[in-house]
């Protein structure tokens, strides 16, 4: 019973979902079950903040500063989803009470994911994350798009979980364990058995993070997919998934690095190689934000493959950064509307800073910080990200990420050419719905603050890194 208070942000978001389903069935007033779930967002983040470092269900489940600091990320993420949600819920055709409750149950699978330190409760919270997004994935039932990509990101998804069971049957069979901790003192260096169970576990989880060669369902699932939805995609799953990831790795594996860490550098090379070439050809703006989010999880590979402080602490740092940056390039994307009609060419793009100066220059400035360009906050990720690697001596992966970085800067870079050189074309409806400028502006303009405040967010990594070492 006293594992339970320390599940309580869990079970609070779990009684909050199943209230408002219930409540939804009998009043559709979708309104308020949003500002609810944005609510119990919120007090689940309170909860968290005052959590101390716990581990609960025998060691199975784990609160430290890692688990919360990850927490809070996943939260932020699905909080900016509602709000997406909340301003476009009509137009995209996704005017479901249903939306907010997925994504709350979704967000207890990542929760779960974060803290997990079993195989088997790892698994029962990618599954649980996973359900909802498929459901998420097709929700618009009058686009083909959509519904292909529901279909497409459920059968690939299926893939994966075959791989992850196929990898945890392995680890269990040759150590007798489930739990992290455990399968750290017994396991044999020399097992290939072992190896080869790491392996389809990486590769399962590669695929939640959409990282090459697992990247397949991405770029359709985006496009596909209600903008709202698709913001959902690139924000809380991508953390979820990284948090798992470090966790799985070092607490189980953390004394055998060096027979994981060449998969993760591969992936990572793959990664940002890939998305920086292909991404060139893309003309649909959330196909392009899909090959820069493969891309950018290849940046944060490499802060997993460091095995060290200075590792985990850049992962995080890069972490927080993608996650203000995709708020507001989302949250844009949602105000590329005229006359109720949504656009998503980048060609549309062209002119905006005439009809919309404001508006041009915050999504300018998010695309020079995606880029990676100086002073902005972006600059700053990729910088303590290659800090690190140089500090482990990983100087041919530093030397790869800052060609790949310089290949993508492209890309970003020609959507700031489209917006102040090419033709204008019809105004923008612009950020005219409160909602959106409350997520577009105040992100647009935290990538310029932590260049002159970066303080804060340093401070939180390095605490999340004294989790592990």
């Amino acid at each position: 019973m006293n594992s339970l208070y320390f599940l309580l942000p869990e079970i609070f978001i779990f009684i909050m979902s199943v209230i408002l389903l219930m409540t939804g069935l009998f009043v559709k007033k979708i309104k308020i079950i949003n500002y609810v779930a944005i609510l119990s967002i919120v007090i689940a983040v309170v909860i968290i903040l005052n959590q101390s470092f716990q581990s609960i269900l025998q060691n199975s489940f784990i609160i430290d500063e890692f688990s919360k600091i990850f927490k809070v990320m996943i939260l932020i993420g699905s909080a900016a989803s509602l709000v997406m949600f909340f301003s476009s819920k009509e137009d995209q055709h996704i005017n479901f009470y249903e939306f907010p409750i997925l994504i709350l149950f979704s967000t207890i699978g990542m929760m779960v994911m974060v803290s997990s330190n079993d195989l088997l409760l790892m698994f029962i919270g990618l599954e649980l994350q996973s359900l909802g997004l498929y459901v998420l994935a097709a929700l618009n039932r009058n686009s083909l798009l959509s519904s292909e990509a529901g279909i497409k990101y459920f059968i690939l998804g299926a893939l994966s979980s075959g791989l992850l069971l196929f990898g945890i049957s392995y680890i269990y069979g040759f150590t007798g364990n489930t739990n992290f901790n455990l399968i750290a003192v017994n396991y044999s260096e020399d097992s290939l058995g072992l190896i080869i169970g790491i392996v389809f576990v990486c590769s399962g989880l590669a695929f939640k993070v959409s990282a090459v060669p697992f990247h397949m369902w991405t770029p359709d699932v985006y496009q596909g997919a209600p903008t709202p939805i698709t913001g959902f995609f690139a924000l809380a799953p991508k953390i979820a998934a990284m948090g798992l990831l470090v966790r799985f790795l070092l607490n189980s594996f953390g004394e055998i690095y060096i027979d994981w860490q060449q998969i993760l550098i591969f992936i990572s090379i793959a990664s940002m190689l890939f998305a920086a070439v292909a991404a060139i050809a893309q003309t649909n703006i959330k196909r392009l934000m899909a090959y820069s989010s493969i891309g950018h999880i290849g940046y944060a590979l490499i802060g997993v493959a460091c095995v060290s402080p200075e590792g985990i602490k850049s992962l995080t740092v890069y972490l927080m950064i993608y996650l203000i940056m995709n708020i507001s390039v989302f949250a844009f994307i949602l105000t590329m509307k005229r006359n109720d009609e949504y656009f998503e060419q980048i060609s549309d793009m062209s002119g905006l800073y005439k009809n919309h100066p404001l508006s041009a220059i915050m999504i300018s400035l998010m695309m020079f910080s995606l880029a990676g360009i100086p002073p902005l906050a972006g600059f700053f990720g990729k910088f303590y990200i290659f800090m690190a690697a140089v500090e482990s001596n990983m100087f041919v992966l530093a030397i790869i990420g800052i060609i790949a970085s310089v290949i993508g800067a492209f890309y970003y870079l020609r959507i700031v050419k489209v917006i102040y050189f090419d033709e204008p074309q019809a105004s923008y409806d612009g950020v005219s719905i409160k909602s959106l400028a409350v997520l577009f502006y105040p992100t647009s303009l935290l990538v310029v603050i932590f260049c002159f405040y970066p303080l804060p967010l340093l401070k939180i990594a390095e605490t999340a890194s004294n989790s592990f070492f």
